[in-house]
């Protein structure tokens, strides 16, 4: 036995020597208490270790510097005190989650904000917290992959709407996720300006100017997400290569959606209901609007400035006060292929295949006329407008450039529709 000494020691030295370096490096934990700095603990810990933060309130700004995971275990309060930032971050890979964010400062020329994620921190999360009367939720800018899930954001609700910030702020970013958020009394809940390849879905965005704002920004998906009570919905605006789908946009005082140069987008399967305007479509090319439903709006779809060349199916356009505002000098085709439902339609189908015989027009003599004489809405449903209508159609020199559908389908294919009537701005 004594000969294999020597042996057995050399084997427990080269194992402390293999072992003992990897666990200096294993990451560090600290429990920061109520009347302790969150600062302080950052200034001492390691890159990768994580902070545990006990409830309570903790009134100074934070500065987060390192990769590092800040969890807040039962919801401790960060207080920016009215002051700039009340937390920022600098540094890549941090992961700050389950805190109350509040009183950031109002100086919306400095971009003062609950959290502001700084150009090159890359990959930053941000989840589970309540913002709490900060100007700006999130500004965000110049980076990469951060993911922005489950906050509530809840603005500076007694400044003007100009006077406030936005919910969530992107620019010049690249492969965002927004998910799960809850964001109101802001000016945007969320705006986004150059940024590319994100994913928005689960969101809700109410009681602000527009639910979203987008601007220059590319190949984003929009799934999912609820914009109610704000001025306006959802507004694209100068992008391209956008999916739009499985969304609802209602009781917006103006728009629902809006499509403003824009071009190559899907917006497909959404439900647009109780608005001023369900959708407001400017300068729009080579996009498809496919199985939507368009339902108790004052304007279905308002339809200006050379917006051509769209493909539009499978809508149902129902309800609406207006089913399309549309100001050109010839015709659209919509629904060349498979057709659109509009509940005003007055034709017939005498084949039985689901599809009206003669083909269905926006702005006849019946709209004219109750755009010059608003009176006239009232007597919309009464046989002598129907009979109008059928008139209109056999005297080609009463008729204005409309939108035309010849293959209108006779039955709705959302089956759900009455569920959306009375969804008004309130």
């Amino acid at each position: 036995m004594q000969r294999h000494r020597p042996l057995l020691k050399f084997c427990l030295a080269l194992f402390i020597a293999t072992i003992g370096p990897v666990a200096a490096l294993q990451a560090a934990e600290w429990h920061i208490k109520p009347g302790e700095s969150i600062q302080a603990a950052i200034a001492k810990a390691a890159p990768g270790d994580t902070l545990r933060v006990a409830r309570g309130h903790y009134p100074e700004n934070l500065r987060i510097d390192k990769p590092l995971k800040l969890i807040g275990e039962g919801r401790p309060t960060v207080d920016g005190r009215g002051k700039g930032d009340t937390v920022r971050i600098v540094a890549t890979d941090v992961d700050f989650e389950g805190f109350i964010v509040a009183d950031s400062g109002a100086d919306l020329g400095a971009q003062n904000a609950g959290v502001y994620i700084q150009p090159g921190a890359h990959r930053a999360r941000v989840a589970h917290c309540d913002f709490t009367y900060t100007l700006f939720g999130l500004w965000i800018e110049k980076v990469e992959d951060v993911r922005i899930e489950h906050n509530i954001i809840t603005g500076k609700r007694d400044l003007d709407s100009s006077q406030r910030g936005n919910g969530i702020e992107l620019y010049n970013t690249t492969g965002a996720q927004i998910v799960g958020n809850n964001i109101s009394f802001v000016r945007d809940a969320i705006y986004v300006d150059v940024s590319h390849r994100a994913i928005f879905r689960g969101n809700k965005m109410h009681h602000s100017r527009y639910g979203t704002h987008y601007m220059n920004s590319y190949h984003n998906l929009w799934e999912d997400n609820d914009t109610y009570y704000n001025r306006g919905g959802l507004a694209l605006m100068e992008v391209r290569d956008q999916i739009v789908r499985n969304n609802r946009a209602w009781g917006n005082s103006d728009h629902g959606i809006m499509l403003r140069t824009i071009q190559d987008a899907v917006v497909e399967n959404n439900v647009v209901a109780g608005n001023a305007r369900g959708f407001f479509i400017y300068d729009a090319e080579y996009n498809t609007l496919r199985g939507n439903l368009v339902v108790d709006n004052q304007v279905g779809v308002h339809l200006w400035a050379g917006s051509v060349r769209n493909v539009v199916e499978k809508n149902d356009f129902i309800s609406n006060r207006e089913q399309v505002k549309y100001v050109a000098s010839k015709d659209e085709q919509w629904g060349v292929k498979d057709g659109n439902h509009w509940s005003n339609y007055v034709g017939w189908d005498r084949n039985g295949d689901g599809r009206g015989d003669v083909p269905y027009e926006a702005n006849d003599m019946v709209d004219r006329l109750s755009w010059r004489h608003p009176m006239v809405k009232l007597l919309l449903a009464s046989p002598a407008i129907q009979t109008l209508r059928l008139i209109a159609q056999q005297f080609p020199l009463l008729r204005a450039p409309s939108i035309v559908d010849k293959n209108p389908r006779m039955r709705p294919e959302h089956s759900d529709w009455r569920n959306w009537l009375g969804k008004h701005y309130r």
